[in-house]
Order: C-alpha cells, then structure tokens, then sequence
C-alpha cells in the first residue's frame, strides 16, 4: 500500500483533499451543488479530446473545466441559472461523446478520469495538480471576505457593491480549477461527492464557518486516505469508496445535529416555562 508505485497517489490525494474540502465548503453555503456535479461531467470531454490529441489529460481537464464555468457564467446572466448549468453540461457531454467515438479503444486513462484510479495517477501531474491546488487556494483567499458576504446575505453584499454575478463568474472559476485537479483521484462522476459530502457533513456538526471549514477539510482528508486504502485491498474503483463515504459521513452529520438538538431542547423548556410565568 505504501510502496514506491503508491506514493504518487497518496501525495496527490493529500493535496487534492483540502481544496475540495475548501472550496466544497462554499460550494454547500452557496447552494452551488449541480455547478460541482456538472462542471466535471462536462470537462471530461477536454480529457477524451487531449486524449485523442495525445496531449496531456489534465490540461484539457483544465481547459473544459473553465469553459464550462464561463459558460455556466455567461447564460445564467440571461436566464435560470439551472438552465443554463443544464445546457453547459448537455453541450461538452456531446462533445465528450464525439471525441470519443474517434478513438478505436476504452482507453484505460479515460476510464480512470471517470471513476478515478488507485494507479491512475503519475509523476508528471503532481507539479501541474499542486500548482492548481496552490492556485485555488489563493483564489479562495483573496476572495473569502466577499464571497462570504455575498454567499450568507447576498442583499447586504449588493449593497457595499459586491456584484453577485461577478462573484458567482469567480466562484464557478474556482470550482473548475478545483475540479481539474480533483478529477485524476476520484474521477468526474464523483468528485462533486467529496465536494458535498464533508462540508455538507462539517456544517452539521458547527455553524462557525472557520471551524467548518477546518472540519470539511479533516474529513475530506480521510475520506480520500481511506478511500484509497479500502480501494487498494479490494481492488475497487477509488470513486466508489470515496461516494459511500461522503454519504456516510453526512449522514452521521446530520445525525449529530439531530441528536444535539433534542437534547438541547429539553434543556431549553424549563426556562421557556420560567419565563413564562414570570410574563
């Protein structure tokens, strides 16, 4: 498990975690799942158009990843935003669709792209997947105060002249960069999982969003760690380990909530009472 060969998917699995957990975490606070799922449905076709290209997969991960996203951008302008999500994701589906009907196999690295693959991942995409992370990261802090405000009271944002659109344009650029990176690991039919699963998880367990953001983080990062060693053993696509255990750990996060909150509701009618009776 920890052998030469593995070392490369356990670096990048170490940094492709934080930044989903990151980023995931205002994906969650925005509402912004079906952007998450969608934009790396559609960037597989830039994978299967660099692979019939024979270039490098992740640069067109990367380049259908913010194509999408502007794309996403521009029609949600004009209308309903899941419209327009719906649209982006239909037109490089067709794409993917074309690019891959002129190649003459299944290409194994295309099937890693969409499931995601425990020896999927080699050394020549640890620079490359490390500098987008660093990337994302840097987006997500020059831009938290803003995007912040304008994710929790987008009314109040408006009104120091924080422009949700733009926002929105910025924030769907940073998913698709995160998603480029995030791909190679988990695969485009999951990845929005380990985006959802743990900051939708750490926003049970707090709502202050440092600490939520600290938790979507950690739990991110055992999920992928786990992820890989159970895929590892059992010989199973990473992707599945890692969708079942976003679930999971969402559910026992909404599980915590709902078990906190009966025991804080007793606790809370005796003074509800007093009070009462005082009026």
């Amino acid at each position: 498990m920890f052998a030469g060969f593995m070392m490369n998917t356990w670096a990048v699995a170490t940094i492709v975690a934080p930044v989903a957990g990151i980023v995931g975490f205002f994906v969650v606070l925005r509402g912004s799942a079906f952007p998450a799922h969608a934009i790396p449905k559609g960037a597989f076709a830039g994978a299967a158009g660099a692979s019939l290209l024979g270039i490098s997969t992740l640069l067109g991960l990367a380049v259908f990843s913010l194509l999408g996203a502007l794309g996403i951008g521009a029609l949600g302008r004009r209308g309903r935003s899941d419209v327009a999500t719906a649209l982006a994701l239909v037109m490089m589906l067709a794409l993917g669709a074309a690019f891959l009907s002129r190649t003459t196999q299944y290409e194994p690295e295309i099937y890693s792209l969409l499931f995601g693959e425990v020896l999927g991942v080699s050394s020549t995409q640890l620079l490359p997947v490390a500098a987008l992370g660093l990337v994302s990261i840097a987006a997500v802090a020059v831009l938290y105060r803003p995007l912040m405000l304008s994710s929790v009271v987008p009314e109040v944002a408006e009104a120091k002249g924080i422009r949700g659109r733009r926002m929105e344009m910025c924030f769907l650029i940073v998913v698709a960069l995160a998603t480029a990176m995030t791909v190679p690991v988990v695969g485009a039919l999951l990845i929005f999982s380990l985006m959802i699963g743990p900051p939708a998880a750490a926003r049970s367990l707090t709502s202050r969003p440092g600490l939520a953001m600290f938790l979507s983080v950690v739990i991110a990062l055992v999920t992928v760690w786990v992820a890989i060693a159970a895929s590892y053993t059992c010989n199973w696509p990473v992707g599945f380990f890692v969708g079942g255990l976003a679930a999971l750990s969402y559910g026992l996060g909404r599980g915590w909530a709902a078990w906190r909150h009966t025991r804080a509701t007793p606790a809370a009618a005796p003074r509800l009472l007093a009070a009462a009776d005082r009026a």
